[in-house]
């Protein structure tokens, strides 16, 4: 960056998260001063647009923030750095529907720009780009700071723990570290991905979830005696009778940040927590004011959802459990393990960052699964080799291409019968290099009170895939659906559907 600002060039820095925002600016300004500036969505309509208006001014020489950052004005553009370029923020799903990353990649062709993609975890997109010689390869081998060394990972099988007669979300060595790591004054970080207080509420009598009436997703139980979708936002009151049987015999099962807390409180009383999830930051300026008490050893634990494993450097951090890693495991999704062992690797990373040493513990019910054996030796290549062949087996992206075409109605029947008769246009296309599959529902198959069907084609040329897209939008055209239906396409979702 300082050798680009001599050049007279500009620069834009991507990062995913909001909430690493005030950690990259402090580091920002106190080595560029007033030339660096950012932008998020947390800013005003007016703020935002001050801070564009300096970009474009020549006021500034280096523009931070998440990937709405990527179209700053700058004049003269040198260098374009994507942050923890495997994040799905990245991903803009909504119209016009872009990744950062391929459209940085384009935006640095256009203007001579060199582009940056950095990441202690790349996706495999871009690991396999920088394996074929696409990419070039850089590799640092040694943490930033001097002295400092991986922490110490242990894997607990929770099958044991429950075998042995421990019925509590803290394994037996997890709690151990914790007792310690607070008699040492030193600070830890909890991770549990599933905000709320319980995962779902259902009925013992019947068996059934309390479903959002919106979506086909169960209500999240929450502090205050209230039911919450995570998808449309709806809120109920917890009712005394399951509303299908009528016994009042309703319990919460699952974990999730707030439950965590309580537990946490609990066990141990005298330990100051906080916590950090999306109910918590809803707040202008709530990322900041959380991280900075943590900063400023205000509390002795922190527990949180991926946002606090994302690049965040508190060298006061010795000990980080991690609750449930076999939770986004088992998603509806072919980048489920990726995800997985990104995640888990990242938190683990976010232990001895300073000059005393770190430990790691992940709680699981599949030790063997070899994302988790990769995160434990945190080893990229491990886990690499292994997902590769993955999907080479089943023919997805990066070694196959992958279009999603998704169908959304207000009516059940009208998006099954659009999805019918687009699966039955592609089919006249009589294409023998594309594998279909669908129509069908994808994992929430209604939103909102909006249907979706699905359809996934595979093919080893992109381009094929890209005029199978352009052909159907002008057989759309000719003979349109009608009000009501929408249709969308997606090249290598990040994000399953």
């Amino acid at each position: 960056i300082e050798w680009m600002i001599r050049q007279n060039k500009q620069v834009i820095v991507l990062i995913p998260e909001i909430s690493l925002t005030y950690q990259v600016i402090l580091n920002f300004y106190s080595r560029f001063g007033e030339q660096v500036s950012m932008i998020n969505s947390r800013l005003s309509d007016g703020e935002r647009s001050d801070q564009l208006e300096r970009a474009r001014n020549g006021e500034i020489s280096i523009m931070v923030g998440p990937r709405s950052a990527l179209f700053t004005p700058f004049s003269n553009l040198g260098l374009i750095i994507v942050d923890e370029e495997q994040e799905g923020a990245y991903n803009s799903e909504q119209i016009p529907r872009y990744h950062t990353r391929e459209t940085a990649d384009k935006l640095a062709q256009l203007t001579n720009s060199l582009l940056l993609l950095g990441s202690a975890t790349p996706s495999i997109e871009s690991f396999s780009r920088a394996e074929s010689g696409e990419y070039r390869k850089f590799c640092l081998t040694k943490r930033a700071v001097l002295g400092s060394c991986l922490p110490n990972v242990q894997v607990v099988d929770m099958r044991k723990e429950l075998a042995s007669g421990n019925r509590s979300v803290f394994s037996r060595e997890l709690r151990e570290k914790m007792e310690e790591c607070l008699a040492k004054k030193q600070q830890m970080m909890l991770f549990i991905n599933r905000r709320g207080f319980s995962r779902v509420v259902s009925c013992r009598s019947c068996g059934k979830p309390i479903e959002c009436p919106h979506c086909d997703v169960a209500l999240t139980e929450h502090l205050g005696d209230k039911l919450v979708c995570h998808y449309c936002g709806y809120t109920k009151a917890m009712p005394r009778s399951c509303p299908l049987c009528g016994s009042p015999y309703l319990a919460g099962f699952g974990l999730g940040t707030q439950k965590a807390e309580m537990m946490i409180k609990a066990q141990f009383p005298s330990a100051r927590v906080l916590r950090m999830d999306m109910d918590t930051t809803s707040k202008k300026d709530g990322h900041e004011q959380i991280l900075d008490s943590f900063r400023r050893r205000e509390a002795d634990i922190l527990v949180g959802t991926q946002m606090i494993v994302k690049g965040h450097d508190f060298p006061g951090v010795t000990l980080v459990g991690i609750l449930a890693a076999d939770m986004s495991l088992y998603n509806c999704d072919f980048r489920s393990s990726e995800r997985t062992f990104q995640l888990l690797t990242q938190a683990a990373g976010r232990a001895g960052r300073g000059s005393e040493p770190g430990e790691v513990v992940i709680q699981t019910y599949t030790p063997e699964h070899y994302s988790i054996e990769a995160a434990k030796e945190q080893d990229y290549r491990m886990f690499y080799e292994q997902e590769i062949r993955y999907r080479d087996l089943l023919n997805y992206p990066p070694v196959w291409n992958l279009l999603v075409i998704l169908i959304s109605s207000r009516e059940e029947e009208n998006a099954t019968k659009a999805a019918e008769q687009i699966e039955k246009k592609i089919a006249q296309m009589q294409l023998k290099t594309v594998a279909v599959i669908g129509p069908t529902e994808p994992a929430v198959a209604k939103i909102n009170d909006i249907y979706r069907k699905v359809l996934y084609l595979k093919c080893g040329n992109y381009d094929t895939l890209v005029e199978i897209k352009d052909s159907l939008e002008q057989y759309l055209e000719k003979e349109p659906f009608g009000n009501g239906i929408g249709i969308q396409f997606d090249f290598n979702p990040v994000h399953g559907f």
